[in-house]
């Protein structure tokens, strides 16, 4: 479990592609040791079991289902991956209790500036649009955000300048695609209302 606040990202080095999926090699100074393999670690908001550690090099194995569902299907060698170890006990949430499970992506559509602060639109599936509320809480690419407004085809956000600085959505561009973790408690109610 996390809760979408990011401090390390990292870079990615190597990728493998395989029959049933990929790897990915992700270089990072994140305060990780080799005896944390087999942990998880949020990568851009996808939950991934860290299979090997060396040298500052974290690699990590994508399943279809992952590969499908997230933006990691056009991952590029030299790509930023916001980084977030799990929540241990007794730790602050400051954010909101984010899964890992990513439901899909969404396309940035328009981005805007205002002062050092910047408005995200971003367009998504139809059929996700009925768990999203405005000022609810929203996960991308593994960051807590919020909703701060309902479009006719997505959502928008605003995003303060330190979310920039420590986040990837400072490279993002008009037509990039980001990983959505919506609001597990939206999800809960409209499966229950069903």
């Amino acid at each position: 479990m996390f809760n979408g606040i990011i401090y390390n990202q990292g870079k990615v080095k190597k990728i493998k592609i395989t029959k049933k999926g990929k790897s990915i090699f992700i270089f990072s100074k994140i305060p990780i040791n080799k005896k944390n393999i087999g942990m998880s670690i949020a990568c851009d908001g996808v939950c991934l079991t860290l299979v090997s550690y060396k040298k500052n090099i974290l690699e990590f194995y994508l399943l279809d289902e992952t590969i499908n569902r997230s933006k990691f299907k056009y991952l590029n060698i030299g790509d930023m991956i916001n980084l977030e170890l799990p929540l241990k006990y007794g730790q602050d949430i400051s954010g909101h209790i984010c899964q890992g499970h990513v439901d899909t992506t969404a396309k940035i559509t328009k981005i805007l500036k205002k002062g050092n602060s910047k408005i995200l639109e971003f367009e998504v599936n139809k059929k996700y649009q009925k768990i999203m509320i405005e000022k609810a809480s929203i996960l991308i690419n593994g960051i807590s955000l919020t909703i701060s407004k309902i479009t006719k085809k997505g959502f928008e956000i605003w995003l303060i300048p330190h979310t920039l600085k420590l986040t990837n959505l400072s490279l993002i561009k008009k037509n990039h695609l980001v990983n959505v973790e919506f609001d597990i408690l939206s999800k809960y109610i409209k499966n229950y209302i069903s």
